[in-house]
C-alpha cells in the first residue's frame, strides 16, 4: 500500500445494536486501541441510524480519535420523502463517512448505479466522504464477467465527478459472494480486482485520482486474513461487517501491523 493513502478500517453494524449496546460497544473499542493506531488508520463506525447522537456525544465527551460514519442516505437535502435521512441532517451529528451503494442496498432495496451515484454526490455536497460499494456476484465471476461488472460500477457511480472529489473518495471492494458466508477472496484475487478498479480510475479520472483514491477490501474479513491483505500494494483498508460488531475482534484488525 502507498504510504501516502493512509488505510482506513470501516465497521458496518448493519441491522445490530441498539442505542445502549452501541454506546458499549464503541467505549471498548476505544478503550482497545491507543494512540499509535489512530496514527496509522482511520477508525470508523457505523451504527444504525437510531445510534448516532449517542455516539457521537461520547466520542465527543470522551475525546474519541473513532470517525463515526453512516450506512446509508437519501440524496435530498429535504422532502417528502418518508422514513429517509438526508446527508445535512448526518453531517449535523458529525457523521464523517457514509456508505453508499451496499451490495445489500442493492440487492434488497432496488439501488441502482445511477441512485448511488446522486448519493456520492450529495454526501460530498454536504461535507461527508462517501464509500462507495461495489462488487460482482459469484454467478458474474465465473463466467469471466467479474473485471467488467466492476468497472461499470464505478465508471457509472463516479461519473459528473472531477478527479479531485474522486481523489477524496473511498471505494469499497466486497465481491458479493464474500459477504457473510465465511468465504474470502484469496488475497491475490483481491489484489487483481482492487488494481484493476485502481486502473479503471486512473482511464476515467487521471492518474492523480488512483494514486490517491483508497480502495478497501470488504468481505469475511477477519484477525487471520487482514494482515495479508493490507500487504497487497493496492488494498488500503477493510470494509468489516460481523467482525465489526465484536470490540476485540474489531480492534484487533484495526492493529493488523501487529500480527
Amino acid at each position: 500500500m502507498a504510504s501516502t493513502r493512509k488505510p482506513i478500517i470501516s465497521g458496518n453494524w448493519k441491522m445490530h445494536k441498539n442505542h445502549f449496546e452501541a454506546i458499549q460497544a464503541v467505549q471498548k473499542l476505544h478503550y482497545r486501541l491507543d494512540g499509535d493506531d489512530h496514527d496509522n488508520v482511520v477508525v470508523t463506525v457505523h451504527p444504525p441510524f437510531t445510534d448516532l447522537r449517542s455516539i457521537q456525544t461520547i466520542i465527543e465527551s470522551d475525546r474519541m480519535k473513532i470517525e463515526l460514519g453512516a450506512q446509508n442516505c437519501h440524496w435530498e437535502d429535504q422532502g417528502a420523502f418518508t422514513g429517509e435521512v438526508a446527508p445535512p441532517m448526518l453531517a449535523k451529528l458529525d457523521v464523517a463517512y457514509v456508505i453508499v451503494g451496499h451490495s445489500e442496498r442493492r440487492q434488497y432495496f432496488a439501488e441502482t448505479d445511477e441512485t448511488v451515484n446522486l448519493k456520492v454526490k450529495a454526501v460530498q455536497a454536504a461535507g461527508m466522504i462517501p464509500i462507495m460499494c461495489c462488487g460482482e456476484t459469484l454467478e458474474q465471476r465465473e463466467a469471466g464477467e467479474a473485471e467488467s461488472w466492476v468497472e461499470g460500477q464505478i465508471v457509472a457511480g463516479l461519473a459528473g465527478l472531477g478527479g479531485d472529489k474522486v481523489a477524496a473518495l473511498v471505494i469499497a471492494y466486497e465481491p458479493i459472494w464474500a459477504i457473510g458466508t465465511g468465504r474470502t477472496a484469496t488475497s491475490e484475487d483481491a489484489q487483481a480486482m482492487c488494481a484493476h478498479i485502481r486502473s479503471v480510475v486512473s482511464a476515467t479520472f487521471g492518474p492523480d485520482a488512483a494514486a490517491a483514491v483508497r480502495i478497501q477490501y470488504g468481505g469475511s474479513v477477519k484477525p487471520g486474513n487482514i494482515a495479508e491483505l493490507m500487504s497487497q500494494p493496492d488494498i488500503d483498508g477493510a470494509l468489516v461487517g460481523g467482525a465489526s460488531l465484536e470490540p476485540d475482534e474489531f480492534a484487533a484488525l484495526v492493529q493488523y501491523r501487529n500480527h
